[in-house]
């Protein structure tokens, strides 16, 4: 089980993204648009560097929904590599089957 402040910390980190992610697309928008002139796209990007560092998606980790595992996920079932196993030989993922040959 990872420590509850690295998993508090992640979900803030998600709440800061939905929050400034119009703001974010309309600067990148406006920073890479080539028709615009270079003072106006500088602008954009500066403005971009004053939003706060946590806002961007890439800072965001993907864990476990059940133990809040950092590594080894799979991101359609959204938990750990050894959740998965373990709920899919107790049956509790729907449509996966140990497979047997």
């Amino acid at each position: 089980m990872a420590k509850t402040s690295s998993i508090e910390k992640n979900n803030r980190r998600k709440k800061l993204v939905k929050k400034y992610a119009a703001k974010w697309a309309k600067l990148k928008e406006i920073a890479n648009d080539d028709s615009r002139p270079v003072d106006e796209r500088f602008a954009a990007r500066l403005k971009m560097a004053t939003l706060p560092r946590n806002s961007h998606p890439t800072r965001v980790r993907n864990r476990c929904a059940l133990t809040g595992r950092a590594r080894g996920n799979y991101r359609k079932f959204g938990i750990s590599r050894l959740m998965f196993r373990d709920l899919a030989s107790m049956g509790m993922i729907p449509g996966v089957t140990k497979s047997s040959w």
